[in-house]
């Protein structure tokens, strides 16, 4: 009897804090997978560092997506109805978001331009997309490596399977239940590991593009524009990688004024 009451109040603590066991767990595992993908010898360095993202990102995504199913929901009856419907912008992070947003799909964009302006070599289908080959002084030089499908496609897949994934937990922690902090915390935490996915993407797709465009003297115009798009870029997504990451571990670590003044609407 007095075994069964002492743990009772272990469980009610172990479930309360469960979304941040999930959480931290999800960027645990993604560690470990990465490094596991690292070691591969069999696969170029390049591909790999495509792996290690992509499946770090994934497993963030997975963990928060976990700390979400396992949040305790009010056990009280809870009220239908309410004064305005409430809408996922109200509770995803009012600056970052939208970044987060601009920045998906300006991934999108840079991989569909990269895959168009790669080579295609007919005799290794499988390898096609790595280079990118221009003309310089008459003769054609090979730019790479180039993030074209043969590097991409991963990226690809990720953003396939994790996009619609938080679109429908955002969805969901919008029209359920809980209170008005606890519904922000998740939703800012999904924020934070589709952000961490997309802006850890699109750094190594921005960091390939500007290797290959400066280590050529036949870049020309494009070596300005590594210069003045690409490197601010790279910066750009390096500062959400980290905002990224300090949400998924610690949303209310992340302060807004918005949040600070309650200005979401409720039952």
């Amino acid at each position: 009897m007095l075994d069964m009451l002492d743990t009772v109040p272990l469980q009610s603590r172990f479930l309360d804090h469960a979304e941040y066991y999930a959480r931290w767990s999800g960027l645990a595992i993604g560690i470990v997978v990465a490094q596991a993908l690292s070691t591969l010898g069999d696969i170029e360095f390049e591909q790999r560092v495509v792996f290690c993202i992509t499946a770090f990102g994934l497993c963030a995504v997975a963990g928060v997506l976990l700390a979400d199913a396992l949040t305790l929901r009010p056990q009280e009856a809870v009220r239908t109805a309410s004064l305005a419907p409430r809408l996922v912008r109200n509770h995803v992070p009012p600056r970052m978001g939208p970044l987060i947003a601009l920045q998906g799909v300006s991934l999108v964009a840079l991989l569909v331009i990269t895959a168009a302006t790669a080579s295609v070599d007919p005799d290794r289908i499988f390898s096609t997309g790595k280079v990118a080959h221009v003309t310089c002084n008459g003769m054609r030089a090979a730019l790479g490596p180039w993030p074209g499908l043969y590097y991409s496609l991963p990226m690809f897949g990720a953003l396939a399977v994790a996009t619609p994934t938080c679109v429908w937990a955002l969805r969901r922690i919008a029209d359920g239940p809980g209170e008005e902090q606890q519904r922000r915390d998740r939703a800012w935490a999904v924020t934070g590991a589709w952000g961490l996915l997309v802006s850890s993407q699109q750094l190594y797709a921005v960091l390939m593009v500007s290797v290959s465009l400066t280590e050529t003297g036949c870049a020309g115009g494009l070596g300005a524009l590594t210069f003045w798009v690409f490197y601010p870029l790279a910066l750009l997504n390096l500062f959400t990688v980290g905002w990224s990451l300090v949400t998924v571990v610690a949303p209310r670590a992340v302060e807004d004024e918005t949040a600070k003044g309650g200005t979401y609407n409720d039952e």
